[in-house]
């Protein structure tokens, strides 16, 4: 009871020797400490990801079960986080909070707005530690190094495809699904994939030149 009045009087009595970052519950700061200490102790048992908090690893699981139990209310969407359905929701209400100081520019997520600002900068400030390659964002750093790594952590259920991109696997499923969300808005074609309809609809560019 004592530590759930601190919900209503926001005191925050442990305080982290290392930082600013303070917190009501004496659990949440050991768990901060880990990112001073860099200690990860709970791993996954299907692939070398190592995380400090029980929850991310929950999380991370779902890329090995597919599961996605956030599913949005007002199209088929379903996602693996909480966080992810709530950002996915302004793409509905078209709310765009975080907008760029040197142009027009708006955007509904501020990991958005921080990369946007690298196309002012040009700043890359995440290398490749085995090759020249350098990347704006770190997601893309880490999908990157699979290149050298060979890791394939996104795998197939209906059969042996493994892949090191999440993308590429929701792209591939489409091949048992037979799932084409991307239309031509001149005939019936229908694909799976939005570049085969780009190339698409260029036979009717083609077409309407004399």
């Amino acid at each position: 009871l004592k530590t759930h009045m601190r919900t209503h009087t926001g005191e925050k009595p442990h305080k982290c020797s290392q930082c600013d970052y303070r917190c009501s519950r004496q659990n949440n700061l050991k768990t901060h400490m880990r990112t001073h200490t860099g200690e990860k102790p709970h791993k996954c048992s299907q692939c070398d990801y190592r995380c400090s908090r029980q929850y991310d690893l929950k999380t991370h699981m779902r890329t090995h079960t597919g599961e996605k139990p956030y599913q949005c209310t007002l199209c088929d969407y379903r996602f693996k986080q909480r966080l992810h359905l709530y950002l996915h929701m302004r793409t509905h209400t078209g709310e765009r909070p975080y907008r760029c100081t040197q142009c027009d520019y708006r955007c509904n997520q501020k990991g958005h707005l921080k990369m946007h600002m690298k196309t002012h900068s040009g700043e890359k400030s995440y290398k490749c530690t085995q090759c020249d390659y350098r990347f704006k964002q770190l997601g893309s750093l880490k999908r990157h190094m699979r290149t050298h790594t060979g890791e394939k952590p996104y795998q197939c259920t209906l059969c042996d495809y493994r892949c090191g991109v999440n993308s590429h696997l929701k792209l591939h499923m489409r091949t048992h699904t037979e799932e084409k969300p991307y239309r031509c808005i001149q005939c019936d074609y229908r694909s799976s994939r939005q570049e085969v309809l780009k190339l698409h609809m260029k036979t009717h560019t083609r077409k309407d030149k004399p």
